[in-house]
Formats: C-alpha cells, sequence, structure tokens
C-alpha cells in the first residue's frame, strides 16, 4: 500500500528582520557580512557558511598548510580554533606563540588559501582542556572566574591584549580573514560578564562583524550582543556509562525545528540555572551552528563510537531543519601538547567528571589525529558542495514539516523528512538513519508537495522503497541554466561546465532507489541518454528520465528550449563520495577520486596509500598532467578521463607488519577507582608500570628514513593504552574497539632505534562502571597486541606543462 507523505509549503512569509542587530561589518569591505532574522548574507547574496573546527595548538606547525588545504578540499570555507589561554601561558608573565603556538601564522594561513577564521578567545574553552583552558596560576589567584570579578577581568584584559596583537591586521577592514570571534564558552547564567567580555576583546582591539556565543543548554544571552550559536552531536562522552543512547542525541537525527541542545554539556552546568527561552531567539536570530558533532571524543568511564553515517546523517537533518551554517566540531583532530608542569588534559585531578587520555584528541573526526583521512570526510563533502553550489538558494528557504509527524522520539516507524521551499520551489530531505537502533525500510513511497504560489509535485513517478540507512536530499524545481528539473530522485551535488562550454549538473544516486529525471517540457528542446541505458517519456508536461544506471557513463545530454544545452551525469553512490572539486590545471575542474586531494597554486596533490594511484577529470585538461617520479597512463572513464600514476621504477612496498616482541603479560587489572560525580577514573600511572602487558615494537630504519606519512596501526585489545619512546609518552589510547594509529613522524627516532617503541596495554577489570560499544567491552578485558603494521601515504604532485 502506497505511503501518504504530503507537505504543504506556504509562500514566503514577510521579509526576514534586517538592521535589527548590533551587528556590522569593517566599511568599504568588498563583500559585506549582514545577519538577518532567518540567514546570513555577504556582498548582498544569502551567504551559508561551512565552518570546520582545527586546533592549530594540538597539531605540529609544519603540516597546518597541507591539513588546511585538506580542509578547504572538504568544503570548509571557515576555520575555526579556540585560542586556549593555558597552551599560551602555563607559566604566568610568559606568553608563548611560537612553533605550533603561532596564532598568527595559522591566520595569515588561513587567509592565504581564502578561508575565513573564527578564533574562539574565550578566556573559558572547555575543549577537553585541563581547567576548561585556564592556566592553574589564574584559579591559583583565588578571584572568582568568569565572572566580572575586578581580578580576574584584569588577567583576562592581559590576555586579550596578546591575542589581539597577534592578530593585528588580520581583521577585515585590513583584508584579513577573520568573520567572527566567540565570547567565553557554555556559560549559561552570567549574560552581563558576557558582555563584559566582548567589551574588553574590543577595547583590547580585536574587531569582527560577528560576535557569537553558544547557546545550547538554555543560555542566558546580554540582549542582541552576540550570535547565538547551537550545536548537536550523535554520541556523548560526558553522559553515564550506563545511561544507554542520550535522548538529547536521538533528537537530531529527527526533522524538528528545536534549535537547543540541552545536553551539550550538561555534565558541567549548575542544575538549578533556570534557562532562557530559545524559542525567544528565533524569531531574531537565524538557525547558526558551530557544534554538530564530526566525531566524539572517549573520556574513561563512556567511549562512544561514532560511524561515518551517523555524521552524515545528522549533517544533512539539520540542514533540512533549517540551517544556515554548518559548523562542525572537530573537524580535524589534534593531541595535547606536553605540558610544562602538569599534562594538559581534562581529567577527575583537576575536578573535571570525566578523564581523558592525556595526549589524544583525534575525537573520530574527518580528519584523524595525523591527517588521516576518513569516510566521513567525503561524506560530509558531498553535502559541502551541494552547499557551494546551492546554499544561496537554500538558506532563505523555509523548513516546513509534513502533516503526519513521528509521534515522539521513540518512534521508529514514521519515516522522517522535511522540505525547505519558498511557495514555488525548494529541496525534498528524508532521513531513515540513526546510530544503534536501525530504522525500517519504508516501501512504496512517494511524496506530494504542495507549493502555495505553483501547482503540486507527487514524486517519483512511481512509489519507491527508501532503504533503511538512507539519508538524502531531492530538488524540486531547480533551474539549471534555462533547463527546470522538476525533481530528481537523486541528490545534487555540483555543476561544472565541461570542455564543451556546457553545464553539467552532477548529481549522486542513493543505493536502492532508481534514478528518476523530471524535466519540465517547456524548457526542453531534446533529451539524448547514453547508450543501453535510460528510457525517455512524457507525462503531465514533463520528460521523465528513467532506468538510468548510475555511474561515470550515466550522461543525459538536453538541448534547452531557449537554444542552451545543459548535461546531468548521475553518479553512483560511492563514486559521488569521491567527487572533489577546485582549481587545477589551469580551470575549475571535477577530481574524482578515492584518496585525499587538495588544489593549490594550480596543481592538485593525492594523497594516496594505493600502489598506483588514480583519479578521473572533467573537464580533460588539454595537457595530460604530469608527476614526479610516475608515469602517467591515461584512460577513458565514462565521460571522465582516468590517470593512473605509475610509480617508476621497483614499486616501494607502502605497507607491513612490524617485529613484535612480549616483553611481559599483563597481571590483574588494577582496581577500579571512581572520581567525581562517582565515574570510573582512569587507571594511575603506577599500574602501567606493575599491571600492564609491555610490548616491543621495532622499526627499521629504512621506514624510519621516510617516517613522513607513516602511520603505524596497532591492532589490540585491552582497556587502556601509552606508547613510549625512551622514557617518553608519545601515544596513548581508550580502547572502543577500532586500530590505534600513531604517527611515526612525530616519535623521536633516536629512541626508536635504541629502544623500539614500548607499548603498555592494561587490562579492564570485569566490574569497571565503563560503557564500550558493542564487542569491545568483552575484548577489553585481554590486554594484548595482536600486530602492528605500518602504512604509508605518499603525496603525490601533479601539473601540467
Amino acid at each position: 500500500m502506497t505511503q501518504p507523505h504530503r507537505v504543504r509549503v506556504p509562500a514566503p512569509a514577510a521579509p526576514p528582520l534586517t538592521g535589527h542587530l548590533p551587528f556590522a561589518d569593517a566599511p568599504g569591505v568588498p563583500d559585506p557580512i549582514e545577519v538577518t532574522s532567518r540567514w546570513l548574507t555577504r556582498g548582498g547574496r544569502p551567504w551559508f557558511p561551512v565552518s570546520g573546527e582545527f586546533h592549530y595548538s594540538r597539531y605540529p606547525a609544519r603540516e597546518w598548510e597541507e591539513e588546511l588545504l585538506k580542509m578547504k578540499a572538504g568544503g570548509v570555507t571557515v576555520v575555526a580554533s579556540y585560542v586556549i589561554w593555558i597552551h599560551h601561558e602555563e607559566t604566568e608573565g610568559r606568553i608563548r606563540f611560537d612553533g605550533d603556538r603561532d596564532l598568527r601564522r595559522f591566520a595569515e594561513l588561513c587567509a592565504r588559501h581564502g578561508l575565513d577564521f573564527v578564533p574562539r578567545i574565550g578566556p573559558w574553552s572547555h575543549a577537553e582542556v585541563r581547567n576548561g583552558g585556564l592556566p592553574d596560576w589564574v584559579l591559583a589567584r583565588g578571584c572568582a572566574t568568569r565572572t566580572d570579578d575586578p581580578g580576574y577581568l584584569a588577567l583576562v584584559r592581559s590576555w586579550f591584549a596578546a591575542i589581539a596583537e597577534q592578530l593585528r591586521g588580520l581583521d577585515r577592514a585590513s583584508g584579513g580573514p577573520i568573520v567572527a570571534i566567540q565570547i567565553e564558552n557554555e556559560l549559561y547564567d552570567r549574560p552581563g560578564h558576557l558582555s563584559t567580555l566582548k567589551r574588553t576583546a574590543q577595547e583590547a582591539g580585536l574587531s569582527a562583524p560577528l560576535w557569537t556565543s553558544t547557546a545550547w543548554g538554555g543560555v542566558q544571552l546580554p540582549g542582541d550582543e552576540l550570535l547565538p550559536l547551537y550545536g548537536g552531536y550523535p554520541e556523548a562522552f560526558w553522559t553515564e556509562a550506563d545511561g544507554g543512547w542520550p535522548d538529547t542525541c536521538r533528537k537530531h537525527f529527527f526533522f524538528t525545528h528545536q534549535r537547543d541542545d540541552e545536553g551539550i554539556g550538561a555534565d558541567l552546568r549548575p542544575t538549578t540555572v533556570r534557562g532562557a527561552d530559545p524559542e525567544a531567539l528565533a524569531d531574531r536570530f537565524p538557525w547558526a551552528t558551530c557544534e554538530l558533532g564530526g566525531g566524539m571524543a572517549v573520556a574513561y568511564h563512556r567511549r562512544p563510537r561514532v560511524d561515518t553515517a551517523d555524521v552524515g546523517a545528522l549533517g544533512l537533518t539539520k540542514i533540512g531543519c533549517g540551517s544556515v551554517w554548518q559548523g562542525y566540531y572537530m573537524f580535524h583532530g589534534g593531541t595535547n601538547p606536553a605540558g610544562e608542569s602538569t599534562t594538559l588534559q581534562e581529567s577527575h585531578a583537576t575536578g573535571y567528571p570525566n578523564d581523558l587520555p592525556v595526549l589524544t584528541y583525534d575525537f573520530q573526526a574527518p580528519l584523524g589525529e595525523y591527517g588521516q583521512v576518513r569516510p566521513s570526510y567525503h561524506e560530509l563533502r558531498l553535502q559541502h558542495l551541494l552547499l557551494a553550489d546551492f546554499g544561496h538558494l537554500i538558506a532563505p528557504l523555509r523548513s516546513v514539516l509534513p502533516e503526519r509527524l513521528p509521534t515522539g522520539q521513540d518512534d521508529r516507524d514514521s519515516l522522517r523528512w522535511a522540505v525547505r521551499g519558498d511557495g514555488t520551489s525548494g529541496f525534498l530531505f528524508v532521513n531513515n538513519h540513526q546510530p544503534h537502533e536501525p530504522l525500517p525500510d519504508h516501501p512504496d513511497t512517494s511524496f506530494t508537495v504542495d507549493f502555495a504560489d505553483a501547482p503540486s509535485l507527487t514524486l517519483p513517478s512511481s512509489p519507491v522503497t527508501v532503504p533503511r540507512g538512507a539519508y538524502f536530499c531531492w530538488p524540486l524545481r531547480l533551474d539549471v541554466a534555462g533547463l527546470r528539473l522538476d525533481w530528481a530522485t537523486a541528490q545534487p551535488v555540483c555543476s561544472i561546465v565541461d570542455g564543451d562550454g556546457r553545464t553539467v549538473l552532477v548529481l549522486a544516486a542513493t543505493d536502492g532507489i532508481e534514478p528518476e529525471l523530471a524535466l519540465d517540457a517547456g524548457t526542453v528542446a531534446a533529451v539524448r541518454t547514453p547508450p543501453g541505458s535510460g528510457e525517455v517519456t512524457g507525462s503531465d508536461g514533463r520528460v521523465l528520465v528513467s532506468g538510468l544506471r548510475p555511474g561515470t557513463d550515466a550522461l543525459v545530454e538536453v538541448d534547452t528550449a531557449d537554444g542552451g544545452r545543459v548535461a546531468l551525469l548521475v553518479l553512483d553512490a560511492a563514486t559521488a563520495r569521491t567527487v572533489h572539486r577546485g582549481v587545477a590545471w589551469g580551470a575549475e575542474r571535477l577530481v574524482l577520486c578515492a584518496d585525499g586531494v587538495v588544489f593549490d597554486r594550480d596543481e592538485a596533490r593525492v594523497h594516496s596509500a594505493a600502489a598506483q594511484p588514480s583519479f578521473a577529470v572533467l573537464p580533460t585538461p588539454e595537457q595530460a598532467p604530469v608527476a614526479a617520479g610516475a608515469t602517467v597512463k591515461e584512460s577513458a572513464d565514462g565521460v571522465l578521463t582516468r590517470y593512473t600514476l605509475l610509480p617508476d621504477g621497483e614499486p616501494g612496498e607502502l605497507r607491513g607488519k612490524l617485529p613484535l616482541t612480549l616483553v611481559r603479560p599483563a597481571g590483574p587489572a588494577p582496581e577500579p577507582a571512581t572520581g567525581q560525580p562517582d565515574r570510573a577514573s582512569a587507571p594511575a600511572d603506577a599500574h602501567y608500570d606493575t599491571a600492564a602487558a609491555v610490548y616491543r615494537v621495532d622499526v627499521p630504519q629504512a621506514l624510519l628514513d621516510r617516517a613522513a606519512g607513516t602511520l603505524l596501526r596497532v591492532h589490540w585489545t585491552g582497556d587502556v593504552a601509552r606508547a613510549y619512546a625512551g622514557d617518553s609518552l608519545v601515544a596513548d589510547q581508550f580502547f572502543a574497539g577500532r586500530g590505534w594509529d600513531i604517527g611515526l613522524d612525530r616519535l623521536p627516532a633516536d629512541a626508536l632505534r635504541e629502544g623500539g617503541l614500548l607499548l603498555r596495554v592494561l587490562p579492564l577489570a570485569p566490574d569497571a562502571r565503563v560503557h564500550l560499544p558493542g564487542r569491545a567491552a568483552e575484548a577489553a578485558r585481554t590486554a594484548t597486541v595482536r600486530h602492528v603494521e605500518w602504512i604509508t601515504t605518499r603525496t603525490w604532485v601533479t601539473r601540467v606543462g
């Protein structure tokens, strides 16, 4: 039986409020940023930013530039970073902005590559850092932190002045990249202090068109002074070990107009705080986010595992809900710096409710602690390409929910969907995925969208099954260079002008749903499908294209009624997730590559662990790319041209196993310990000397000589593990059922040559109150390293000419 799914999209409401907020860009900038009550504009055009968090002080400065280029290639347009006070001034009076702490250089690199920058200046940042980022000596002063205590403000004034000096000349008035500045973080009940901090920062010389504040948990904001930013995570480390999947995470996989997430940071929020009504802000501020979960950290007591679909489904659902700023935390993982006096992680020892690893802050992010390109990076890039081309259309569209809504957060049977529309056109969003609790297939599904100012659309022409786990966006009356696409049962990815000068719209099919293209017959003169694929029929003033086999040859060519030419390329789901777009070899191109690709000054660099990496290109460059150290083989790949890199000389190994020696078996698991608020604490340092299994990993000299780009991947079980080179702790991990990556080029080569890499692994006590995903809890009771492999990712520089 066909399932009726219907929504009415009203005509645009009254225009959004403008000029009602005290945000102003620098005079004379060519692309002024403004904020309406419903969306942001830049240069007078709706602007849909995509921001990603990357903590410069948690990553080697020598690699910043390439990692920023990875973020840009992933569709990030705005880089956000906490400026973590304790990382810069652990010792009072010795403020460091050198090396990995060089804030100015980081901001300048953003500017060099066309990325906007948002410093989140605190002074309290949280970020799972010791004291929330406040140096120990600040706390020792005895003043009331995070208040208007004069003693505290005097210290903050000095700190903000140091930040301002580093960022001098990088504001918008000077042509710099700073588009926003965040004040404090997760401060719920002191709006007066937020106002004081903003004024203090301005007096220090900091300026930006936008001043922001986190707004989850019913934050009380000082009038209209700060733009509220929201968040949402697929999982949480800060809840109880035995609490199951939190409802505050579950709700993010439904389409709703509720912006707030009262769960984020709730473990640090006083229960006596009475928050503001977030709905009171909805009529004055657009729905902008800064902390959509790109992954999730692990605490000792709770170690959630976040999968690619969890990240992708949450991000796409938020666009359907009405987001006009996609902000991810974290987009790039990192490593805590070594402290001068103490370790710098959040811990029970510093009065926090969670014990975090000493070093790793990988966060399961799309780009990992060592720059690893993860599947979630490709998944999000697919959405960011959509926003790059169509975000200016989506941002002004209202989110409209269907007539039949899920009955509550436990409803796993109702299809979850929404439309963003303006009365004539829009985009349809569907999410049939959530973590932990699979959602069912939805057979015989079709949608009817009643537009106030245009005829209704019922799509597709025949009902389809929405598969379990699927999430997607379909266009409704999308104009493509003179062609009107009434609908497509495939997601728009991006457009490109090919070598023949025609516009090619790339779409991504969804596994399990046959692509159908419905073209407005009044905009079509002729349609040609690829040989042996596709059927063209006419119905109700439309030209329907069905029966396509998605792939690089699934190109539908259209002569438009106004004499133009358009092509629609329908890729299969897997291939669509390899699409990159950037300027390379003299023009803007699509580059389809399963590995990481960055674009930099007319060259493309491919980061690959494949023996013979390859990439497909549209439009084909006049000259084939060349790559140092490789012969480039050219071949056809559908309507694209594929280039395969054949390394010169004898092919070197890119992976292998390392010698592993058991030095000492594990003893009995340490007795569980607890901290406040009655949560399991990480084992004390002494246990690694007395109870841990000890393994030695020998790294051959040949591998040390080419350590750059090489990961050591440890396949292990246990509770917690630490890696030592000599006497130095160089990496650590809490077990959650996955392998443990360690960047070889981060390790001291001399110490490895002398004593190898020592891995110390503790077993988990059977009665430990620790949450681990799936079967990892049982495996964690045995401390063992099965094997250690090495994987090298090479960087191939491709140019033409």
